[in-house]
């Protein structure tokens, strides 16, 4: 009996959010271990279960350009206990992409709870290549046989950014589709392929170490931590603008309550000691938008690169 009511006293302590929260949550990540929106967000979870008062168990379900992962959160139960880790590529380009292909809409089948980084897209080339800047580089894909140019995959941001440079500049770009950035980097650096498109999150430390040089961003404007690199925009290709962001999305229909009280874990957990040394030893902003503000911005960048990827011509690999 004394057992019986210890244990009672100790639930009634715990705090009130580790008694209501429905249980344990499965925050699904749409490819594959080891990049650093992967690491960002394995950090976020831990921190979130703490302040819910539950476990967060990462599932990483690759595939099909993230949409085995993202079809797998879009039907499951709106009780708070699967999420989606929510990406550019994943929503608003896939959502274009994959059109016949996919049962699910990204805005409508999707509670958007909020943004966790943020990180701009930059063009690199092997340091021992001979070109410093982005007119060096566009004269020498405009002579046959061009230049290779290695991205994370078709249909990815990098590849489209790079059809677009392509298509503005009057190239034929030689794209070099890869299972993931990480090996397009990696090859770019041994000189497999001369150039490489990736994130600055991906990339910040090839660029530290003198491994990859950078030509341009797809920032509007210059970077403080790298005054010295122009933009696309500065250099003349004002629609080359783009931002690589991630995110954490719940089935739609999830009651506001459960938004509510993610939302408010993951901007705690983002503030956490180990995840914001992440943020800055990566170069990556965290995010910023929380619930509505979150849904609208995922909303605008469907509207946004609807028509890119049309005009671009991509088809899912």
């Amino acid at each position: 009996m004394r057992r019986r009511h210890l244990l009672a006293a100790a639930l009634l302590a715990r705090p009130a959010f580790a008694q209501s929260y429905p249980g344990p949550v499965r925050l699904i990540v749409p490819f594959a271990t080891g990049g650093t929106t992967d690491i960002i967000a394995r950090l976020i979870a831990e921190e979130m279960g703490r302040r819910l008062g539950t476990v967060v168990i990462v599932e990483n379900r690759p595939g099909a350009g993230a949409t085995l992962g993202t079809g797998l959160v879009a039907r499951a139960a709106p009780d708070g206990t699967t999420l989606l880790v929510s990406t550019i590529s994943g929503m608003a380009v896939g959502n274009t992409l994959y059109r016949d292909r996919i049962q699910w809409d990204a805005d409508r089948d999707f509670a958007h709870i909020a943004t966790i980084l943020g990180t701009p897209y930059l063009l690199l080339v092997n340091p021992q290549t001979p070109y410093r800047t982005l007119a060096e580089y566009v004269d020498a894909s405009k002579r046959p046989p061009g230049l290779a140019f290695a991205t994370s995959g078709i249909g990815s941001v990098p590849h489209l950014v790079g059809l677009r440079l392509a298509q503005a500049a009057g190239f034929e770009l030689q794209h070099i589709p890869y299972r993931g950035g990480a090996q397009a980097a990696t090859d770019a650096i041994a000189g497999v392929v001369p150039s490489v498109m990736d994130s600055l999150t991906a990339a910040s430390a090839y660029i530290r170490a003198g491994q990859l040089r950078v030509l341009a961003f797809t920032t509007r404007e210059r970077l403080p931590d790298f005054p010295d690199v122009p933009t696309f925009v500065e250099a003349g290709y004002p629609d080359i603008v783009a931002d690589g962001w991630a995110g954490i999305a719940a089935p739609a229909g999830t009651p506001r309550a459960l938004q509510e009280r993610l939302a408010a874990a993951i901007r705690e957990a983002m503030a956490a000691p180990q995840v914001a040394r992440r943020y800055q030893e990566t170069v990556t902003q965290p995010g910023r938008l929380f619930l509505d503000d979150a849904q609208a911005f995922v909303r605008a960048e469907i509207a946004a690169w609807a028509p890119v990827v049309r005009a671009s011509g991509a088809t899912p690999g």
